[in-house]
């Protein structure tokens, strides 16, 4: 995982950096004289070779020192750290509610086998997967925002009200449900695959010879071995909590690491997006650990040695 961080960190570093335009270009007063200009970018480091500044930028990070951001001056961990808890919020309900739905459908799915009401669950979740999440919100905002006005279009809180969980609760229903609908479409087309592959196995067929209930080959049996694939979906979900949906959370105006990404990317605030970048990239590697780990917990057969 070590060698792997490393040469993200080094790409990431290069993509953003070699990126069209300059922090400087949002920074300097067109009227600056070149030598003031030239100040600025000493200051600031961007005036040494790239491998320089990479070099830089990793034994800071290694001493905890992710850098200050170029426009709110402030540090980029305490940036960061500030807009975890509104992503994880969002997406960790988007994900328990695609899960809360996807399950059941999946499972009915599988059991419905080319039925109407199979083709009926296939439909509804290609239409999940394909719709943009920015058309979805857009619609939700524009049904039950603008015409019903039974949920506020944006934000995390009500402007000069009191924060109150109710209030974050009626905040965060239109954002979660365009995430979610997207999740459950996605979810829904593997726990089906999954289950219809269960299903067709011997022992599933013997309890039924041995009398036992629907519910339990399904629960006890079918469900559990079918859930490598959706561990696996699920740790790919994982680094989405902290990565957030740029989109939705733009759209939404929710204000979330998302939201963070896409105001660094206008402002061309490096520090920032390195250390989005990297978190996301550590994240995703955790996950996978995490995705290994359960492999083995969910199916007794599966060891490593």
């Amino acid at each position: 995982m070590l060698p792997l961080l490393f040469g993200v960190s080094i790409v990431n570093f290069a993509l953003i950096r070699l990126a069209p335009g300059s922090p400087l270009d949002l920074m300097v007063n067109p009227t600056m004289t070149p030598a003031a200009r030239a100040a600025i970018e000493r200051n600031m480091g961007l005036d040494a070779p790239l491998f320089r500044q990479y070099t830089t930028w990793l034994l800071n990070a290694l001493r905890g020192n992710w850098g200050y951001s170029y426009v709110s001056y402030r540090p980029v961990s305490a940036l960061i750290m500030e807009r975890i808890p509104a992503t994880v919020l969002l997406m960790g309900s988007a994900l328990v509610l695609g899960l809360i739905l996807a399950v059941p459908l999946g499972v009915l799915s599988a059991l419905k086998r080319d039925t109407l009401v199979d083709r009926a669950i296939a439909l509804s979740g290609f239409v999940g997967v394909s719709a943009p999440n920015f058309f979805l919100g857009l619609g939700l905002v524009y049904v039950f925002s603008v015409k019903l006005k039974l949920f506020p279009s944006s934000g995390m809180f009500t402007l000069g009200a009191e924060r109150t969980p109710l209030d974050t609760l009626r905040h965060i229903v239109l954002p979660c449900i365009t995430l979610a609908i997207h999740i459950t479409g996605r979810f829904t087309r593997y726990v089906r695959s999954a289950m219809l592959d269960v299903l067709q196995e011997e022992y599933l067929r013997t309890a039924a010879a041995k009398g036992a209930s629907l519910f339990r080959r399904l629960s006890v049996h079918a469900f559990r071995n079918a859930l490598i694939s959706l561990i696996t979906l699920v740790g790919l979900e994982l680094p989405g909590l902290f990565g957030g949906a740029i989109v939705t959370e733009q759209i939404f105006s929710w204000p979330g690491i998302g939201r963070l990404t896409i105001n660094s990317i206008l402002s061309r605030d490096y520090p920032v997006l390195m250390g989005i970048t990297l978190m996301a990239a550590l994240l995703t590697l955790l996950a996978s650990l995490l995705t290994d780990i359960l492999y083995a917990i969910a199916d007794p057969r599966i060891t490593y040695r």
